[in-house]
């Protein structure tokens, strides 16, 4: 019996997005415990282009890709709960850059009505992200005041509405006026033009000299040392990427030198552990997809053939919101 092929990127060793080559595979066949899924979109997630690059390490060829939404084509031995032509999402797709995948049946949710695919792929790895930072990492209350790196970017969007909706006084950097004009949409208090301004010293006059309660920090490098010194005493940063590149070794002392202040790194993999935590973020990252209360931006598409270039529009900031691949 001859298995049909799909259409997939698949990437033969490190390098530049041209290594990004589109190929025909086997459709893959689900084990025990995991399902099929015809992929109907796939989001484009920074996380991809450390492992192109060589900063994560993995093995190669490679199939690009952990987040999607589709449907369930097939079903492995031992999966409950499922069934052919049921809606789905994961942030645990194995290749997601592709026509089919596979998902372990654990890590798969079901995408409620009033969600198009589109959308459940577009929200679902960011959304949880942005519910955990806020909700777990360094639970925001209200009255409280967070700095926001990238606030246009995919996290960045959906973290600001998360954190308004609490009632925080959210402050954002970005790098355009029309980045500025969707950060203050999604309820940013105030937004800093990094490209024209120092943040650092703008966010101390916002501040009053006081600082902020917390920062959360996907750039990285560029903007480590700064993102401490705009914490008030025993405050918290969060550096949850590193677009910018990774932060160089230092002393933790400068914590203590800095107002006794935490730093940590976070991983959305050690906040849904388990299928119960899962679940619950899911439920309401999608939930309030459906009742429009999370507004999400999917304006950025490519078809599966062109992921070269979203990773360098993704790469080069030319973006906001979210990017997908449609097979």
């Amino acid at each position: 019996m001859l298995i049909p092929d799909m259409k997939a990127i698949q990437i033969q060793s490190t390098g530049g997005p041209e290594v990004l080559q589109l190929a025909e595979l086997p459709i893959p066949e689900p084990g025990p415990g995991q399902v099929l899924i015809r992929v109907e979109a796939t989001g484009v997630n920074f996380i991809e282009v450390y492992f192109r690059k060589g900063v994560y390490k993995t093995a190669f060829p490679l199939t690009p890709g952990s987040e999607a939404a589709g449907t369930v084509e097939e079903l492995g031995p031992g999966v409950n709960g499922f069934k052919a032509g049921d809606a789905v999402a994961s942030t645990a797709v194995i290749g997601s850059y592709a026509e089919y995948a596979l998902v372990p049946a654990a890590q798969l949710v079901k995408v409620p009505d009033g969600v198009s695919l589109e959308c459940a792929a577009a929200v679902l790895l960011q959304g949880m992200t942005a519910h955990y930072l806020t909700r777990s990492t360094y639970p925001l209350k209200a009255g409280e005041t967070a700095l926001v790196h990238a606030g246009a970017g995919g996290v960045g969007l959906l973290l600001t509405q998360m954190a308004a909706h609490i009632g925080a006084r959210v402050i954002t950097t970005v790098s355009t006026k029309a980045k500025a004009a969707l950060s203050r949409e999604a309820g940013a208090s105030d937004v800093i033009l990094y490209t024209e301004q120092e943040f650092e010293p703008e966010v101390k006059r916002l501040t009053g000299g006081k600082g902020v309660d917390v920062v959360y920090d996907s750039v990285g490098k560029t903007t480590f040392d700064g993102s401490l010194n705009c914490l008030r005493p025993r405050g918290m940063l969060v550096l949850f990427g590193a677009s910018s590149g990774p932060v160089p070794p230092f002393d933790p002392i400068l914590l203590n030198s800095k107002g006794s202040l935490f730093l940590t790194r976070p991983t959305l993999w050690h906040y849904i552990a388990t299928r119960a935590e899962l679940e619950s973020r899911a439920g309401d990252v999608l939930g309030w997809a459906a009742s429009g209360e999370l507004k999400v931006r999917t304006e950025h598409t490519y078809p599966l053939a062109e992921a070269a270039q979203a990773q360098i529009d993704l790469e080069e900031r030319k973006t906001t919101g979210k990017i997908l691949l449609v097979p």
